[in-house]
């Protein structure tokens, strides 16, 4: 009876589609769609002369991940779905799948016949948004080429022209390509005539192709083999190779990414670090295609991984030069370091976690070096650590890959940016609110105080100009000035005009670009470079809860804003904190001044409940015990934020 009831059971799930349905859809489209790979690639048969090394560049959202799926198939990398097509096969992480942008670049090599020789490709798929721009930097250190992405629908962005000169400065073979020539809003020739005047680009040069359909590709190959020059590279030349980015793999500790520049690499080969001079052996060698698939040796102008039984994740350093043990060779020019621009507080929700808290940002820091990292206490909080990120989507993924890829339950507190304050005698940099002095006190000898400041430009139709100018003088812009990318037409689309300003950098961290998209219906593009330094009036806002001060909540306020944010922050506060058996002021302060005040009234017993008839006097008797009682609390009394409270506070947005 057993095996009969077993068998008829499994008869009706292998008949149930639905449940087989359910199963694949939530496999990665990586491993559904990878084609048979080779066991093993003979590096040895691509020389320089047939490597080509580009990346894809472009603003956000102009198709750079569709581009590479296409290029991958064309290439017979993957293989091409029957139904449906890939979407993101090079965006691994979770996060990147989720919001459908790519924050981490990512390699992949493709064979390919062109002019009657296999071809090596080297592609790098980079991140669009301006907190990605250093990931788009390395990236580019790594190519001789790169593919310039425009949506023919939305024309020249922001990111566009900021990815452009970095482009152009490193002496890259640029191709521009106009994507997205299927959409019915699209207008190739509009756009091709925007790059001309913007780039000084041929219109003849331009390629219109849909990375979507796949209309036009095959002509993106073929501008690749003939259009971007070979690596320069000489294999009887002493080992020197470029580490451009890294992972971590829990079982082969530290996987360089790294570029050859002469000589050939091989498992088994000792190699030593230009920067930290330490040797390894290496234990593994290959190529991403776009998996890791080993190889017998990297060549000249081949791009690939080693693993090295590197376990320490600070032996990595990003741009440094590698060689072979005893042979000495001229160290490559490395990597501007990254400047963070946004500061922000992490600690654990249960203080017992920090220490594995702290691992983790390590390991989680080894793939994404722009985060500068330093450990910070808080007697509201714990203990932490007060991370810099290059922009406030740089700290939200950070966030998120920490809660993804770590498990971890974590608090930030609301970002800040570094200030200068300059003393008689020093100057010094506080990204810590909770470390600015009072500079309304004249004993603390604060000369002056000085504030981060962007080279902004802003991309936007011609009917939002007004908007976009409120909103800059709003966030205290300077310096403000526009000038028209082209002269439109009423029939088609109107003008658009570039607005160029200088912003502090405190009031676009918070709520400036969502409010950008709102006034500008979701047609302006926004980019930033740093501007240096500039004196401000500035102050220190403390949050006092019934005449305790809360470090954690400490903010630094432009003293032109000071009552509107200290109203705006004091009314949250009376919302998320539990009432007390005693009346609890709050209060917002700067220097000695309080600017803003709510009173959170205090929970009370009705103690007269059980009093029937007699004198009145009865009743005044246990009510003035009852305020005496109160009273005595409200002195000794403490209020505890609780973890709830503090997530909602510490929200960046204004509600």
């Amino acid at each position: 009876m057993l095996p009969g009831w077993r068998h008829a059971c499994l008869k009706v799930l292998l008949r149930c589609q639905p449940v087989r349905w359910s199963i694949t859809r939530h496999l990665s489209s990586t491993a559904v769609c990878l084609a048979a790979t080779p066991k093993s690639l003979r590096m040895e048969e691509f020389p320089c002369e047939v490597i080509r090394n580009f990346s894809i560049i472009a603003h956000i959202d102009h198709g750079k991940s569709t581009l590479a799926d296409r290029l991958l198939e064309l290439t017979g990398t993957i293989q091409t779905k029957s139904t449906g097509i890939n979407q993101q096969v090079l965006d691994k992480l979770k996060v990147e799948r989720e919001r459908g942008i790519t924050v981490k670049a990512q390699t992949a090599s493709m064979i390919h016949m062109a002019h009657g020789k296999q071809h090596l490709l080297n592609l790098i798929d980079t991140p669009g948004h301006v907190d990605f721009a250093w990931e788009v930097s390395r990236s580019l250190a790594a190519c001789q080429g790169a593919l310039l992405l425009v949506d023919a629908s939305q024309g020249v962005q922001a990111q566009s022209i900021s990815v452009f000169h970095i482009a152009k400065e490193r002496g890259l073979k640029i191709i521009p390509v106009l994507t997205k020539i299927d959409l019915p809003a699209s207008q190739p020739e509009r756009m091709a005539a925007q790059l001309q005047s913007t780039f000084g680009i041929d219109p003849s040069e331009i390629l219109h192709i849909s990375a979507k359909t796949g209309q036009g590709v095959e002509a993106v190959l073929r501008a690749i083999v003939d259009r971007i020059p070979p690596p320069s590279g000489n294999i009887n030349s002493p080992l020197k190779a470029f580490m451009f980015d890294s992972l971590y793999d829990r079982y082969r500790g530290v996987i360089s990414l790294v570029s050859i520049q002469d000589g050939i690499i091989q498992k088994g080969d000792r190699i030593a670090s230009c920067h930290t001079r330490k040797k390894y052996e290496i234990t593994e060698v290959g190529v991403m295609h776009p998996e890791e698939v080993p190889t017998s040796s990297l060549q000249p102008g081949q791009v690939g991984y080693i693993a090295c039984n590197m376990k320490e994740s600070s032996e990595a350093h990003i741009g440094d030069t590698l060689h072979r043990v005893g042979v000495l060779v001229d160290p490559m020019p490395g990597f501007q370091p990254s400047k963070a621009m946004v500061y922000a507080g992490v600690f654990p929700v249960d203080s017992n976690d920090f220490i594995k808290l702290e691992e983790s940002i390590k390991r989680l820091t080894l793939t994404d070096r722009s985060v500068t990292i330093q450990r910070e206490s808080s007697t509201a909080l714990g203990q932490g650590c007060r991370l810099g990120f290059l922009g406030t989507l740089h700290m939200d993924v950070f966030r998120q890959r920490l809660e993804d890829e770590y498990d971890a339950n974590i608090i930030i507190t609301a970002p800040t940016v570094p200030y200068k304050v300059v003393y008689k005698d020093k100057t010094v940099v506080i990204s810590n609110p909770t470390e600015f002095p009072d500079t309304s006190d004249t004993s603390s000898k604060v000369k002056q105080v000085q504030e981060p400041v962007v080279n902004a430009s802003i991309i936007v139709p011609e009917e939002y100009m007004g908007e976009m100018m409120n909103l800059c003088f709003a966030h205290r812009a300077e310096n403000l000035d526009h000038r028209y990318l082209d002269s439109g037409s009423t029939s088609e689309a109107s003008a658009r005009a570039i607005l160029t300003c200088t912003l502090p950098l405190s009031e676009i961290v918070t709520d400036f670009f969502d409010q950008l998209k709102s006034r500008s219906s979701g047609y302006a593009s926004f980019d930033y470079e740093d501007g240096g330094y500039k004196a401000s009036d500035l102050a220190k806002m403390v949050f006092l809860l019934n005449g305790k001060p809360v470090d954690a909540l400490a903010l630094i306020v432009h003293r032109s804003a000071q009552h509107e944010v200290g109203r705006k922050w004091v009314k949250k506060l009376h919302k998320v904190i539990p009432r007390q058996l005693f009346e609890v002021p709050i209060q917002a302060a700067v220097g000695k001044k309080i600017i803003a005040r709510e009173t959170l009234s205090a929970m009370r017993a009705d103690v007269t409940a059980g009093l029937y008839g007699g004198h009145y006097e009865r009743k005044m008797k246990h009510l003035e015990n009852q305020k005496e009682s109160k009273r005595k609390m409200k002195r000794i009394g403490s209020v505890d934020l609780p973890q709830d409270a503090f997530f909602d506070i510490l929200s960046t947005k204004s509600k």
